[in-house]
């Protein structure tokens, strides 16, 4: 392509400009070769004519297309050369913030002087893992490119930080060093990691200081290697420290300051533990004042000194240490102020003796006064022959004074560093390292001195060093794509660097010199004329004769060569270190010995004085003032060499930190000051390497889908894209130096690429012009045929208003008519209707007279009526009374007759003999009692007669009294009392009918005011109805205004709560992951602990004593008490020794026996004492006792007797047990310390089973004593009240209840059997009949006297109770009674509301009764039915016991064998299985069961038949079953778990069984909350003995980490596919375009790649998912979780990858993600999935995909972008436009006014400042519960599963 092409018309290019460096302009016209100047343009519309170098042919420099602007790799330019470098890093830097960009191999790190949220977690989780060109550049990329390489070619790496002051070197370090610790964490509890980011403090505070250009400047260099075990986890670290300036401890410029150390000591001298520093503030010290202020803006030197305090201590300094340290730095401050007086003489000085601060200075470093302040002002010469002591001037003084405080701080700075590299040093082998060489960049200022030289000749050796790694970069990359190698000329500096450090070059003329005794720097300067005059890289200034030019790399550099000399020297007298040595001090004597072994590098200087220290140790000490000391530049040069040889012995990686602006501004960039460092460090020479060859390379793919549009349709035939791409570069560009085709690559010379971008530029703008022509065209045909309809439209309408407005007109004159008509007509009907209103009134008045008067006649006549009516009656009654009266007279006189006659018939009838016989029948028995009655009868007769007579005589003694009293009475009263007593009864009678009268009115009144207010009551009621009427339409109204506002907050609420029990769950399963990352940790350390620990001879003592704690993790569970001594016996001698020894269940158990026995004990005795009580009360009332009574008072002495012993042998078994306890404690640590002998254990297990026997004999004998006391009471109570009558039943009511006949038959034959033995009666009656009789007399009259005694027993206690109940009906009569007149007082209103709440009240009270009653019943209920249970299973069991004899015994008899089948409804749901068959069940059923085994069957199927097992277990009440088969279960899962912790069907298939395994724990509990869909089949199959709630939570913490393993796993598959799927691949074709990337290829650019991954890859695998756990039953709940977990992370990951990639920011990314999102919703429906939440989650990157489409213009679209982006934080909006990159000329960049729009617009949003999304983040998993419709005996085993063993119940 010839130079016309290139510079035609309207061609951008740069020019010079002095002072924005370089500068756009536009040719005007198209420039002809020969032609010495340029029209052009510039970008104010200003014309300037450019001059052109014709010789030379130096036309300006082409400018790269706008496409092309702001890449991420400067590579990736077209036109590649300074102004295209600069333009590009300064968009990228002012207009979208990026302050990272790749320069081929180089990270460009621009210092933004602002803190950037883009060093989190997020952001290093995002970039590990990720290769180099996947992302956006970021110094975490640079350091996983390291780390990977370290791990994939296991080779040393090396970042090389580099830039000038200010530049950021030493935070980049941090940042990369932070890196480090995160992704290779130590795997151990070392925390090494921490200790290596803990020196930063450290090393910050001693080590950097404020200057001009950076308030935080490093004033020394270091290389920190950090070393990676095998595994590559960080297991130590190493630091080498180059060049501390040493002169800044003496001399700050002005507006600088001293280490910070310093001043942070200063800020935190008030502090108690520093009062014997005797510091003050920083102002008065000349060592820390000479800058002028002391304080930087933004920072507190007391936190920071707090903050380097800590990291001491983490790195293991001690205490005093410390102090120390803190005394040595205080000590060189107080020298800095130490008192100088000059002698009169001037050749001497001294010191004042009462000098504060030397006095200060020797009491904190412990040294000796008087010879400090002596020797501080004298110096010791010594010659071959004697000793002289010199003094010397004030200059001299405060020289040495300086030097040595500039060696003790350097000496304290070796120590520290010394002391951080054994906190970082680990005994572990290091497999491989990675350094950090963070090191001073190029340095020129006015002043140039020895400082200076010694930075850029390091700087020489590492650009060299840059120089060839990229030649060799270069060279490679050639030769791998097959291209031939043409040889490359680039600047090779070993010319600069041989004039330095060569032989006779300055260095060694410098040593040389400094050798001489008299050597100035005049005399050294001199010589290097002399010697290198010659040499192109060095000068002599024309005006100085003590200056010297040398010509670096980056720039000429003049020095000054005055203190050259002083500072390579170092001197420090010897007089003063030999005091340091005598210190007191242990730390200082320490820190000036000479036997140190270090490597030759040791005291340095940096301005006046530098200070080199490698690997921070010491080289002897040697004489200060002896010839052969070795000098700072010869160290400086050896450590350079041996840092040179590391570098070159890993793969490096570099950092170039440019420094924006000297002003320290904010994103604010000066082109000069950028020039100058790209030209210092590198970056362009890196470039120019870069254009000599072939710069832009293109993939082959890359290439043809971003300019297919430039292949020929016939040409597309060829389906080889690699073929098409040369034949249409062939076409295209006719040179065919222009490109070279590679084996995978096209390499392109400079300006290719540009020019391919015009061609297709072209052809765009061509189509373009095309489909414009045809748009407009078809748009003028739109825009006629709407005018023509328009005007079509007006004229219809005109026409109609016309015909409308007549039609009105004729409209309203017909209604004129109409009106007129209508108001005449009614003005004649209302004259008519007055005149008829009229007449109607007279005559209603008139008629109403007339009918009154005929109302009041009728009324008249009504009353006469009723008045004859009442008169008539009362009259009629008078008579049928009189006539009744006569009747019921008559009736009686003939009733009285009729009973008299048969009154004498029945006494004739009682007079004969039959009737007599008749009576007398069955009396025999009764005679004794009735004579007894009748004699009782008669003595109450007599009593009562007398009581009788003596009333009787009594009562007439007071009549006769009273009659006399009246006539005494009526005598003295006289005869005329009775006309007066009449007056007084007649005037009473009046007062009282007149009493009855006022009654009646007032009644009458009562009743009538009554009537009123029920009227008024029912007014008021109703109007209370219309005002409650309106009451609720007002609340109506205002609900439905509050409607809106009361749904808001009660949403905004049910949020906030969602939101924190969604915390709250989070929080609980963080913690149930973080334990079970624990466990497993616990898990691999035992593991290796096992593996250390196995020596021959060593015997380990089992790690699982108890299964359930050391395997669950949970603490024991026990549904019930704890079994039997003997089981647990058994379980010690099936477990064994050892493990035996540490197991206490056994004496829990004995001491559980014991206390169960004692209050069995107790029990007894409180009976026993009961008893005596008894029997001591009824001896003082009954009579003497009867041989039978006798015999029971025997046995009560045989059974005190016997409870006496058993106390006493229970008190003995405690001893013995306690004694058991202590001996088994010593036995246990004895255990512990060494192995105990079997046979003292197998003596310790014997005499724990003769104590069992002892309990199981004292229990049998306590048994039997509560027989015994049981059966006496009996006795004692059937003797008491059952005997019975024989012949009859008594007439007593209640007498069956207590006696039946045979009760009776049985005492009489005891009556019988006692006979035998008393003969006292006998003389009575030969065959004893009579005393038989009396006998039985006396049984019954005691059985009657019994049933007397229990009747009034229960007659006093229903009395009593109906004396209760009747209170408590008074009670509550009177609360109601006070209610009542409570309520009267009240308003009608209240009144209701106060009787409703009554009635709610006892309703309530109700309520609760019949609760706990039913409560009561039910549990009776429940107690009968298992009784009932029981007693069914054993009569089941007899009676297939019986059949079971039956047949064996016929079995003789039959022919042929004959089976007899079970049906199948007889089983239980149960499995039974053996004790020692539980590690086979387990092994069959979890640990060695393939998902595959089950795939025909009931899902969940183990689940099932581990609940029948534990079902049987609670059926026959063994606890110690059940926790054994539930921990070994659960530890049999997390085997399985930890064996297949990849394997997602098998976590699948687990996850499903453990939660249908506490679904089974929940339905079957017995809790009616979890039965209520539970058929009754199933409520059968429920836990009858156990709770098992404890093991429930167990079984879901279980089931939360096996989710958790399970969303890992997923996770772990689809992460890979997600970038690549979602926003590379090409779901719709032709869509993307490719752009160049530069040096830096993408990992997803391949074409055929392995890592290409596509939409439906993912899809297939989310189906897998799918079907996997849907085919094992897993709940579709917790399925829907799952994806939408897995919906989340891919959200995260796309999300992430979109905010960190400026490559995906584009239209066309966005309308991809559109796609594909719109794919994974119809997947979703499909799955019936939509109401998981799924897309929720996808929300925010549904929000980037609109808003990479959306128009990015005007304010109004920075509103809708803001209203339609509420998921993204406004960092992540402005992120994804800053980083929106157009991918044809034709779309607009998004301007920066717009973002600042954006975010005043979003300045409200209170957004979290995370820029990334956490992909980690795991949503709180819920398992709700999803009872199963199965019975259990339902359930068949198959035979696949070996379980045989196992016993269907």
């Amino acid at each position: 392509m010839s130079v016309s092409e290139l510079y035609s018309k309207y061609t951008r290019v740069w020019i010079p400009d002095p002072e924005e460096v370089w500068r756009s302009a536009e040719l005007t016209k198209d420039y002809k070769e020969g032609e010495k100047i340029l029209q052009l343009k510039l970008e104010d519309e200003t014309i300037q004519e450019y001059p052109i170098d014709v010789q030379n042919n130096q036309l300006p420099f082409l400018r790269n297309p706008d496409i092309l602007v702001g890449e991420n790799d400067l590579t990736a330019l077209s036109y590649l050369h300074e102004p295209a470098v600069l333009h590009n890093l300064k968009v990228r830097f002012l207009e979208s913030n990026h302050i990272y960009t790749y320069c081929g191999i180089v990270l460009v790190a621009i210092n933004p002087y602002e803190q950037l949220p883009i060093y989190g977690q997020d952001v290093i989780y995002a970039y590990s893992g990720q290769n180099m060109g996947d992302m956006d550049p970021h110094i975490f990329a640079v350091a996983e490119e390291a780390y990977k390489q370290m791990a994939r070619d296991e080779k040393n790496q090396s970042i090389i930080v580099s830039g000038e002051s200010g530049a950021g070197k030493t935070v980049s370090a941090k940042y990369a060093m932070r890196y480090f610790a995160t992704v290779g964490g130590s795997a151990s509890e070392t925390n090494i990691e921490e200790k290596v980011l803990a020196s930063s403090p450290i090393m910050e505070a001693i080590g950097n200081a404020k200057t001009t250009r950076n308030d935080n400047s490093s004033r020394f260099g270091k290389y920190i290697q950090i070393g990676f075990d095998k595994r590559y986890h960080i297991i130590g670290a190493n630091m080498r420290t180059y060049l501390l300036e040493k002169s800044r401890v003496v001399f700050q410029a002005d507006d600088e300051r001293n280490y910070h150390i310093f001043y942070q000591l200063c800020a935190a001298a008030s502090l108690p533990e520093f009062k014997e520093l005797a510091l003050t503030c920083a102002e008065d010290f000349f060592y820390t004042s000479q800058g002028g202020d002391t304080s930087i803006e933004g920072i507190n030197d007391a936190e920071d000194f707090e903050k380097t305090r800590q990291a001491f201590t983490l790195l293991g300094v001690r205490e005093s240490h410390q102090i120390s340290i803190f005394k040595i730095i205080a000590s060189i401050l107080h020298l800095g102020n130490v008192e100088i007086e000059a002698e009169r003489d001037g050749d001497s000085c001294s010191i004042s003796p009462q000098d504060e601060h030397l006095n200060n200075f020797c009491q904190l470093l412990g040294v000796e006064h008087d010879q400090m302040r002596h020797w501080l002002c004298h110096r010791k010469l010594v010659t071959t022959s004697e000793t002289y002591v010199k003094t010397m001037s004030l200059q001299q003084v405060v020289n040495a004074r300086n030097a040595l405080a500039k060696h003790i701080y350097a000496q304290l700075f070796s120590w520290i560093v010394e002391h951080i590299n054994k906190a970082l040093h680990t005994s572990l082998k290091q497999h491989s390292f990675i350094g950090v060489l963070d090191i001073y960049g190029f340095e020129t200022f006015e002043v140039n001195s020895f400082e200076q030289f010694c930075i850029n000749y390091a700087n020489e050796k590492l650009q060299q060093q840059f120089n060839s790694h990229v030649f060799k970069l270069e060279q490679e990359e050639y030769m791998k794509e097959q291209i031939p190698w043409t040889l490359i000329d680039f600047y090779d500096n070993q010319p600069c660097i041989d004039l330095i450090e060569a032989k006779l070059g300055i260095l060694d003329l410098l040593d040389e010199e400094c050798k001489v005794p008299k050597g100035t720097d005049q005399n050294w300067a001199q010589k290097l004329y002399d010697r290198h005059s010659s040499s192109q890289h060095f000068q002599k200034p024309r005006m100085s004769n003590t200056s010297f030019i040398v010509i670096h790399f980056a720039d000429k550099v003049e020095y000054h060569s005055d203190g050259f000399l002083e500072k390579n020297r170092d001197t420090v007298y010897e007089e003063h270190i030999n005091i340091l040595k005598a210190s007191k001090f242990p730390l200082v004597t320490d820190l000036f010995n000479d036997d140190k072994d270090s490597i030759p590098a040791t005291t340095t200087s940096g301005k006046g004085s530098s200070k080199i220290s490698v690997r921070s140790a010491r080289p002897p000490m040697k004489a200060p003032n002896k010839e052969h000391k070795k000098t700072v530049g010869h160290q400086f040069r050896t450590s350079l060499h041996l840092l040179m040889d590391t570098l070159n012995a890993t793969t490096p990686h570099y950092v170039r930190c440019i420094k924006p602006n000297d002003e320290k501004l904010p994103f604010h960039f000066d082109p000069k000051r950028a020039v100058q460092q790209l030209r210092a460090c590198g970056v362009l020479e890196t470039i120019r390497i870069s254009a000599a060859g072939y710069p832009s390379r293109w993939a082959y793919h890359d290439f043809f889908n971003r300019y297919r549009v430039l292949v020929k349709k016939q040409e597309l035939a060829n389906t080889d894209k690699k073929a098409i791409c040369k034949s249409v570069l062939e076409n295209l560009i006719k040179d065919p130096d222009k490109f070279q085709f590679g084996r995978t690559k096209i390499f392109f010379r400079a300006g290719q690429v540009a020019y391919l971008e015009k061609l297709r530029a072209d052809k765009f703008r061509a189509a373009t012009i095309m489909i414009q022509k045809t748009v407009r065209g078809w748009l003028q045909k739109v825009k006629y045929r709407r005018l023509k309809r328009a005007t079509l439209t007006l004229q219809r309408y005109c026409r109609g208003y016309l015909a409308r407005r007549l039609a009105e007109h004729l409209r309203q004159t017909r209604a004129a008519v109409v009106f007129q008509k209508q108001y005449r007509m009614r003005r004649a009907r209302l004259a008519y209707q007055r005149v008829h209103r009229a007449a109607v009134v007279i005559q209603a008045f008139t008629r109403g007279m007339f009918v009154r008067r005929i109302y009041h006649q009728v009324l008249k006549e009504h009353k006469a009526t009723i008045i004859q009516k009442h008169v008539r009656g009362w009259m009629a009654r008078r008579h049928f009374q009189r006539l009744r009266d006569a009747a019921i007279v008559i009736q009686c006189a003939f009733r009285r007759l009729k009973a008299k006659q048969e009154l004498k018939a029945l006494k004739i009838e009682a007079r004969s003999a039959e009737h007599l016989k008749r009576l007398n029948v069955g009396m025999e028995n009764k005679v004794v009692q009735l004579q007894r009655k009748i004699d009782d009868q008669n003595k109450e007769f007599k009593t009562l007669s007398e009581q009788l007579s003596a009333v009787t005589s009594t009562h007439t003694m007071e009549v006769e009294k009273l009659k006399k009293e009246l006539a005494q009475y009526q005598q003295s009263q006289g005869v005329d009392t009775s006309p007066r007593l009449q007056e007084e009864v007649e005037s009473l009678r009046t007062e009282l009918q007149k009493a009855y009268s006022e009654r009646k009115v007032l009644e009458d009144t009562h009743t009538r005011e009554k009537d009123e207010l029920r009227k008024r009551v029912a007014d008021l009621e109703q109007e209370n109805a219309l005002l409650k009427d309106e009451k609720e339409q007002l609340n109506n109204q205002i609900l439905c205004q509050s409607k809106d506002e009361f749904a808001q907050n009660s949403i905004k609420e049910n949020l906030l709560l969602k939101k924190d029990l969604e915390e709250e769950r989070t929080r609980y399963q963080n913690l149930v992951k973080e334990y079970s990352r624990l466990e497993q940790r616990y898990d691999n350390l035992q593991d290796e602990m096992t593996i250390i620990k196995q020596t021959p001879g060593h015997r380990r003592n089992p790690s699982n004593q108890s299964s359930l704690e050391s395997d669950s993790n949970y603490p024991s569970i026990s549904t019930s008490e704890i079994g039997d001594t003997e089981d647990a016996l058994q379980q010690v001698d099936e477990i064994g020794l050892e493990k035996a020894a540490m197991d206490m269940t056994v004496f829990l158990k004995l001491q559980k026996r014991v206390r169960e026995l004692e209050q069995e004990r107790k029990k007894l005795q409180v009976q026993l004492e009961k008893r005596e009580q008894q029997d001591g009360k009824k001896v003082q009332v009954e009579p003497p006792k009867t041989d039978i009574d006798l015999d029971q008072d025997t046995d009560l002495a045989y059974n005190s007797l016997k409870r006496q012993e058993l106390e006493s042998e229970n008190k003995k078994l405690k001893n013995d047990l306690n004694e058991l306890r202590k001996a088994v404690a010593d036995q246990a640590i004895q255990n512990n310390s060494t192995h105990s002998s079997p046979d003292s254990y197998s003596l310790l297990l014997n005499q724990l089973k003769l104590a069992n026997e002892e309990l199981e004999v004292r229990k049998e004998e306590v048994l039997i004593l509560r027989a015994q006391i049981m059966s006496a009471d009996q006795h004692r109570l059937a003797g008491k009240s059952t005997e019975p009558n024989i012949n009859a039943r008594t007439s007593w009511p209640n007498s069956e209840k207590h006696v039946d006949q045979e009760d009776a038959i049985e005492a009489y034959h005891g009556v019988c059997q006692t006979n035998s033995k008393t003969e006292d009666w006998g003389y009575l009656n030969e065959d004893g009949e009579l005393g038989l009789a009396y006998q039985g007399l006396k049984q019954v009259a005691r059985l009657l006297e019994a049933q007397l005694q229990a009747q009034s027993r229960e007659h006093e206690e229903e009395v009593e109770s109906l004396k209760a109940q009747v209170e408590a009906v008074k009670e509550e009569m009177d609360k109601q009674q006070q209610t009542f007149c409570q309520t009267l007082l009240l308003s009608p209103e209240a009144q209701v509301e106060f009787g409703i709440q009554q009635e709610i009240s006892r309703l309530t009270s109700e309520n609760l009764d019949l609760k706990e009653l039913v409560e009561k019943l039910e549990k009776n209920e429940r107690k009968l039915k298992k009784q009932l249970k029981i007693y069914m299973k054993k009569v089941q069991d007899l009676e297939a016991a019986q059949a079971l004899a039956q047949s064996e015994s016929r079995r003789d008899e039959l022919t042929r064998q004959v089976t007899v089948q079970r049906k199948e409804k007889d089983f239980q749901g149960m499995l039974e299985y053996h004790k020692e068959d539980e590690a086979l069940l387990i092994r069959n059923l979890v640990t060695d069961l393939k998902p595959q085994m089950l795939s025909g069957t009931v899902p969940c199927l183990p689940a099932y038949i581990l609940y029948m097992c534990i079902r049987h277990a609670d059926y026959v009440n063994d606890d110690l079953k059940v926790n054994s088969l539930l921990t070994a279960t659960i530890n049999g899962i997390k085997k399985v778990l930890k064996k297949h912790n990849d394997d997602f069907e098998m976590t699948s298939f687990w996850l499903s069984n453990t939660c249908r395994l506490l679904h089974c724990l929940k339905q079957y509990s017995g809790d009616e909350g979890f039965m209520t869909q539970n058929t009754a089949k199933q409520n059968e199959h429920c836990l009858k003995n156990f709770d098992l709630t404890e093991y429930r939570q167990v079984l879901s913490d279980l089931s939360i980490q096996i989710y958790q393993q399970l969303i890992k796993i997923a996770a772990g598959v689809l992460q890979p596919m997600i970038v690549s799927a979602m926003l590379e691949n090409e779901s719709i074709q032709g869509l993307s375009g490719v752009k160049p990337t530069g040096y830096r290829k993408r990992s997803s650019s391949m074409a055929d790649g392995d890592n290409s991954y596509c939409l439906e890859a993912i899809i297939r695998q989310m189906n897998s998912f799918h079907t996997v756990m849907c085919d094992q039953g897993l709940d579709p709940e917790i399925i829907q979780q799952v994806f939408k977990q897995l919906f989340y992370m891919i959200n995260a990951v796309t999300l992430n990858n979109l905010l960190l990639r400026k490559d995906v920011c584009s239209w066309s990314t966005g309308m991809q993600l559109r796609y594909n999102i719109s794919q994974l919703e119809e997947w979703l429906r499909g799955r019936n999935l939509h109401q998981s939440g799924a897309v929720q989650t996808m929300e925010p990157l549904i929000q980037a995909a609109q808003l990479l489409q959306l128009k990015k213009k005007t304010p109004e679209d920075a509103e809708a972008i803001c209203s339609l982006c509420t998921s993204l934080s406004t960092q992540q909006i402005v992120k994804i436009l800053n980083l929106y990159t157009p991918l044809n000329e034709f779309e607009e960049r998004v301007t920066v006014a717009f973002i600042r729009t954006i975010q005043a617009q979003l300045q409200e949003r209170n957004d979290p400042q995370q820029l990334l999304l956490d992909f980690k983040h795991m949503f709180p998993v819920l398992f709700p519960f999803n009872p199963s419709s199965l019975t259990m005996d339902s359930i068949h085993i198959p035979a696949c599963l070996k379980l045989e063993f196992l016993n269907e119940v």
